[in-house]
């Protein structure tokens, strides 16, 4: 058992014996009373947030993680098949894992994957940046470039995103898998 010290971001832990990852952690001293710590944490089952005061010294259960990168493979019904590059083992992962990177996720991505105490798959990670190929857009407008107007945009994982009117298909664009926003073009 650790206590409320050993936590930081990102940090897992036992909490009313479920599975809880720390989102925001902070410790604060009101006034003339206590000090205790604040904690966002989302339920890594059925990804529900919650927020939960700790007193400062409390016991909390730290769950031992491990952090390894894999290769996705291809999607099967409700699972994604990603493989140990250095094994060749493929497991099979949740897509709810995912979140909402799921739906950018292609063939031969390196792909985060944590499993509790080597054996369960407890959280997927997409990458946070992706390269995307437009493969189809409505022509913008000549002219229409003054403001910062946006036009729905399929790329070549199947999603639609929202990219700037002077980009045309077949050209490359960074996406963020967290907000599935359009960052930037890439010249290749």
């Amino acid at each position: 058992m650790a206590d409320t010290g050993d936590i930081g971001v990102g940090s897992v832990i036992r909490f009313n014996g479920e599975l809880m990852q720390i989102m925001e952690y902070q410790h604060r001293t009101p006034g003339n009373l206590r000090a205790f710590y604040q904690a966002k944490m989302r339920n890594l089952k059925t990804g529900k947030q919650m927020e939960n005061r700790f007193r400062s010294g409390e016991l909390v259960d730290i769950v031992r993680v491990e952090y390894k990168m894999m290769q996705f493979i291809y999607p099967e019904g409700e699972f994604a098949v990603v493989m140990d590059t250095e094994t060749y083992e493929q497991i099979h992962v949740p897509m709810m894992l995912f979140g909402d990177g799921a739906k950018f996720l292609k063939e031969g991505m390196e792909v985060k994957v944590v499993f509790e105490e080597g054996e369960n798959v407890i959280l997927a990670e997409a990458p946070t940046f992706v390269e995307a190929q437009i493969t189809y857009a409505e022509p913008g407008v000549k002219g229409d470039t003054a403001t910062n107007t946006l036009k729905p945009a399929k790329i070549d994982s199947g999603t639609e995103i929202m990219v700037p009117l002077f980009l045309n298909e077949g050209d490359w664009v960074k996406v963020d898998t967290r907000t599935g926003a359009y960052v930037e073009r890439i010249k290749k």
